[in-house]
């Protein structure tokens, strides 16, 4: 396992005292969290789909990743140095306060090609539409679903490892249908 630091065992360790509750989960979140953080040294992205509050969440999600959180993630310094020779009015500035970006991206907020799917195509075929374009063999799909039965997650998670993304399941109790094609 590539996850074994201080901060994930504090962070994890703080999680299950205040939620005995939820300790079975443990195995499941680091397995989930190896796979994230191998694909992303890899060059890879992660992906994440919902909808209703799951929505929410995923642009969430892909909102705390694409920029610092609580551990700020500043830029790669040969990139500060070639920021700052491009532009001698604005290259401090921007090399300073810019933060690397994880990749991710909520496949709930492209909201012109999410109508287009649902006219032209089918509205459950939303996500595993948008998988076709930007998924790639290495990437991670994280599909929310309370229920686990959520058409529109269960197919992008088909199509998902079809093409080769590993894939992420967060569900309510039972796992659903999801639980069959998920990775984790």
């Amino acid at each position: 396992m590539i996850i074994n630091n201080r901060y994930m065992d504090h962070i994890l360790g703080q999680l299950f005292r205040n939620h005995e509750e939820l300790k079975f989960l443990q195995p499941g979140i680091l397995e989930a969290a190896e796979i994230i953080i191998t694909s992303y040294k890899r060059g890879g992205k992660l992906l994440i789909c919902g909808n209703g509050g799951s929505s929410s969440d995923s642009g969430h999600i892909a909102g705390e990743l694409m920029k610092g959180f609580v551990k700020k993630r500043p830029l790669d310094n040969s990139l500060q140095e070639k920021i700052k020779e491009l532009s001698l009015e604005y290259g401090e500035m921007l090399s300073e306060n810019l933060q690397q970006g994880l990749p991710a991206i909520s496949l709930s907020a492209h909201n012109d090609l999410m109508t287009a799917i649902i006219n032209d195509l089918d509205g459950d075929l939303v996500f595993a539409q948008q998988i076709t374009g930007y998924g790639k063999e290495g990437d991670v799909l994280l599909g929310l679903s309370s229920s686990g039965n959520s058409k529109d997650i269960l197919y992008a998670l088909i199509i998902a490892r079809a093409m080769g993304l590993k894939t992420i399941g967060m569900t309510g109790s039972s796992g659903g249908k999801m639980r069959e094609v998920c990775d984790v």
